[in-house]
C-alpha cells in the first residue's frame, strides 16, 4: 500500500500535536519521557520539533501514559483546525462485539 503524502492541514496538526507533548513534559526530560514511553529520544525530539508530523498510534499511545494525558486530549490537539473534523465516537461505540 502506497503512503499518501501529508496534507498541509496534517503537518499542522502534527506540529500542534509536538507543541503540546513538549509543554506537557515540562519539568521533565526529553530523555527521562522518551524513555518511559518505550521510543528513542530522537524520535521524541522529532516529534515535539514538528519533524515527524505523523507518529505512529502506538506512540502517541505510549506518550499520552507517560505524561499523563488522557488519549482523548491529544486526538483534540490533532483534530482541531481540521476541515470536516469529524466527532470522536464516545467509548460504548468503541466495543467489540
Amino acid at each position: 500500500m502506497v503512503r499518501q503524502p501529508l496534507t498541509p492541514e496534517q503537518i499542522a496538526a502534527g506540529r500542534r500535536l509536538g507543541a503540546s507533548l513538549r509543554v506537557a513534559r515540562a519539568g521533565r526530560s526529553l530523555v527521562e519521557v522518551a524513555l518511559a514511553a518505550g521510543i528513542s529520544p530522537e524520535t521524541l525530539r522529532k516529534i515535539e520539533a514538528g519533524r515527524l508530523p505523523a507518529p505512529a498510534f502506538g506512540t502517541v499511545v505510549c506518550l499520552s501514559q507517560a505524561l499523563g494525558i488522557p488519549l482523548e486530549d491529544l486526538a483534540e490537539v490533532w483534530l482541531t483546525d481540521m476541515p470536516d473534523r469529524p466527532a470522536l465516537p464516545r467509548p460504548a461505540a468503541l466495543a467489540l462485539d
